[in-house]
């Protein structure tokens, strides 16, 4: 299966439990490498977490760090901080050997729309740097948080190159930041994502807020996404991304009770 499971490296410092939880059931982590991770956790923590999971047989993902960062600010300062903190994430990443890395271009119409096409460049030279830094082979998807509109992150993802970096569809992020509840345009979305997704972050809300709850217990159109999925032959992995521990196999249930619906989730 190409599902992960969202965990973020600042919880499983503090709580070991959540490690061995997914160790027990054999899922992949999509770890989140966050401000905690970066600034209080050394390498060596990072090697003895990384060989845990690959003594367990299991993959991970890796998040990078999104908090107070912006990284196609137009002010120097921030950008500066933002690259140096996304580099140094990228470094600690490489003990854990990930599939893949989740980034957050973070576009804001409000601040950002007048200055557009230097927000852009900006952006575009941000990525450009991970990807050359990095140099592994592990795509990046940026994912969609508070943009209004998918042109933003569509036309950043269009300015690198498509054999490194693909995009991310956070349908819990859509329906109530971006007010897919109630402008119902998720064919919309799908169809300015669907020439580069590589993948998925799942998690349900009311539209109200983001509430990352279990799949099915809010009211995202989950089944038309994954038709839309399927009819396009389109092929995501995906990650999960329960904010209680309830919300983990309750998702993993509605998952299995429609299995026929995900089964572009099954690697060949």
């Amino acid at each position: 299966m190409s599902l992960y499971v969202n965990l973020p490296l600042s919880f499983a410092a503090k709580e070991p439990r959540y490690i061995e939880m997914l160790i027990e059931q054999g899922v992949s982590p999509e770890l989140g490498m966050d401000t905690y991770a970066i600034q209080e956790l050394p390498m060596e923590w990072h090697k003895e977490t990384a060989a845990r999971f690959k003594d367990a047989g299991l993959s991970c993902g890796i998040h990078l760090p999104f908090f107070d960062l912006a990284a196609g600010s137009l002010n120097n300062r921030i950008l500066t901080a933002t690259r140096e903190s996304l580099l140094q994430a990228l470094e600690l990443s490489q003990a854990y050997e990930p599939d893949h890395f989740v980034g957050h271009p973070h576009y804001d119409a409000g601040q950002h729309e007048p200055y557009y096409e230097e927000w852009l460049s900006r952006s575009e030279v941000t990525w450009s740097l991970l990807i050359k830094e990095y140099g592994g082979t592990a795509p990046f998807f940026l994912e969609n948080t508070f943009e209004l509109s998918p042109k933003p992150i569509v036309d950043l993802v269009q300015m690198l190159p498509v054999e490194k970096v693909g995009l991310c569809f956070d349908v819990g992020h859509w329906y109530s930041f971006a007010k897919g509840s109630q402008k119902n345009n998720l064919t919309e979305w799908l169809e300015a994502f669907a020439p580069r997704l590589g993948h998925l972050h799942l998690h349900d809300n009311d539209g109200t807020a983001d509430q990352h709850l279990a799949l099915g217990a809010g009211t995202i159109p989950l089944y038309d996404l994954f038709d839309y999925i399927q009819t396009q032959d389109l092929t995501p992995s995906a990650t999960l991304e329960p904010h209680t521990e309830d919300a983990f196999p309750a998702s993993i249930e509605f998952l299995e009770a429609h299995s026929t619906s995900v089964c572009f989730l099954v690697s060949e």
